[in-house]
């Protein structure tokens, strides 16, 4: 599924590209920017596969151990803690994957440390400001618009916001200037972590104390294992050769260009963040914990297939942000067709055997996440898409018309799912659930049409930019 980068256009076969690509994995042969595409997969395929069958196995841990309802309050402060952490980004990190790598591609090392403090100002800024409000705002939260017990849980989020946004930070540093590696790293030093102390929590104290306290130790120790994974990247960070250059500082025009570039992620960033978390949102006001912990599980599954699915945007955004015109198109074509065909096949997979997948994963208990598991089934096929036509976006700086669109399929979202949520409940909490679903499905589809329609307008936009070098994408 990668885009391999090559210095003329041949009549190569796939096979060859994977055989080659094999071959210089098995003897660390990564020279070049054809070898550079082939290690960022590699090392990001890894991390995908770490981090997403380690989040599975950590949520189908949890999901057994807790029961429908405790793991339905489990997603709802999850859920919550994740939307205001959406207020602690803004864009930040992406606008720092972008021009770091630009300035790592031209060894401007002094630079690459000016956006890097720069932008760590501002982001931890925005860590401590987010964290006073969430917790300043716990007690309403939950008991006035939830009416659950999960009251502390919340309070502990002013922990794991600062340590999963200073992660995320970190991490970007080391992807910009394509090292894979320790992304890797730190993905398996998050889920080894967390896959050691949360079930032992579970095991040892469930039943054992009220469900406010235990809720509040799950997050605690989540809170650690990110803690640790922000500690090594920052250790490995200091002993980067850009961090021991003296800082050049931003010019007003690198620091307008930047403003130009963030503040349309700064809606973007809110706007997904809306669009990935207010179906749980919405439903834990609606319905009892139990029924949200059905629809959780059915979307976890989905979301860590569709993430393995689409693992390559990501993994060549820095190449992909030094490339423009033709080449650009003819690769990210290729690129989209591949993954196309795998989530096709991925979805119906999971549409046939959902009723396996359900029961063998989850257990009797969770029987009602079939139906559910069965239309999530849809969103494998639209959300990889969706992720590399995001990544094709940003890594070409087309942030406004790509945050406009985010927007209105977020208002879309939200308001079909109160739409559904509301005239669906009179018949059921179950029947809630699906309509919030539905409203999902629905409003994941009209996004990527949406994009779809956007990127030929991106496309003519582009048509003449060069690219870099003689090099061609095939």
């Amino acid at each position: 599924t990668s885009i391999f980068i090559t210095k003329k256009n041949t009549s190569d076969s796939k096979v060859g590209d994977i055989e080659e690509a094999y071959n210089r994995v098995r003897k660390h042969n990564f020279s070049g920017n054809r070898g550079q595409a082939i290690k960022n997969s590699y090392y990001f395929l890894l991390t995908t596969l770490v981090g997403k069958i380690g989040s599975l196995v950590f949520t189908i841990f949890i999901a057994r151990l807790l029961m429908p309802e405790l793991f339905g309050l489990y997603g709802i402060a999850l859920s919550t803690i994740i939307l205001f952490s959406s207020f602690s980004d803004l864009g930040i990190s992406t606008a720092l994957l972008t021009f770091m790598s630009k300035k790592f591609g031209n060894k401007e090392l002094s630079k690459e440390k000016g956006y890097y403090e720069h932008l760590l100002k501002y982001k931890v800024i925005l860590l401590s400001s987010v964290s006073i409000v969430l917790l300043a705002s716990s007690y309403f939260v939950a008991n006035y618009y939830y009416h659950k017990p999960i009251f502390l849980t919340l309070l502990i989020g002013a922990i794991y916001i600062p340590a999963v946004g200073l992660v995320g930070y970190f991490g970007q540093v080391f992807a910009a200037r394509n090292n894979f590696r320790m992304g890797l790293v730190k993905e398996i030093i998050i889920q080894v972590t967390r896959l050691t102390i949360v079930p032992l929590v579970i095991l040892l104290l469930i039943g054992k104390i009220q469900t406010q306290f235990l809720l509040m130790l799950i997050f605690l120790s989540l809170s650690l294992a990110y803690t640790l994974a922000a500690l090594f990247l920052y250790v490995r960070i200091k002993k980067a050769d850009f961090f021991k250059v003296k800082t050049e500082k931003l010019s007003k025009s690198e620091k307008s260009e930047l403003a130009k570039f963030v503040l349309p992620l700064s809606v973007t960033a809110l706007s997904g963040m809306f669009f990935g978390s207010i179906d749980m949102i919405m439903l834990g006001r609606f319905v009892a914990s139990e029924f949200v912990g059905f629809y959780q599980s059915s979307f976890s599954l989905i979301s860590s297939a569709s993430a393995i699915v689409a693992f390559s945007g990501t993994a060549l955004f820095p190449i992909l942000a030094k490339l423009g015109g033709k080449r650009l198109e003819r690769g990210f074509k290729k690129s989209v067709r591949i993954t196309a065909i795998v989530a096709i096949l991925a979805a119906i997979f999971t549409y046939l055997f959902s009723e396996t997948i359900i029961l063998l994963i989850y257990g009797a208990e969770y029987s009602n996440s079939i139906l559910l598991l069965k239309l999530f089934s849809l969103m494998l096929f639209s959300t990889p898409i969706i992720a590399m036509y995001s990544s094709y976006y940003i890594s070409q700086k087309n942030t406004r018309s790509y945050a406009g669109l985010l927007i209105l399929s977020t208002i879309l979202n939200i308001v079909l799912n109160y739409i559904l949520i509301t005239s669906f409940i009179s018949r059921g909490m179950m029947a809630a659930v699906v309509g919030a679903c539905i409203a999902t499905i629905i409003s994941n589809y009209i996004y990527l049409i949406g994009l779809i329609v956007l990127r030929k307008k991106v496309w003519r936009s582009l048509k003449g930019i060069p690219s870099l070098g003689n090099i061609k994408l095939v």
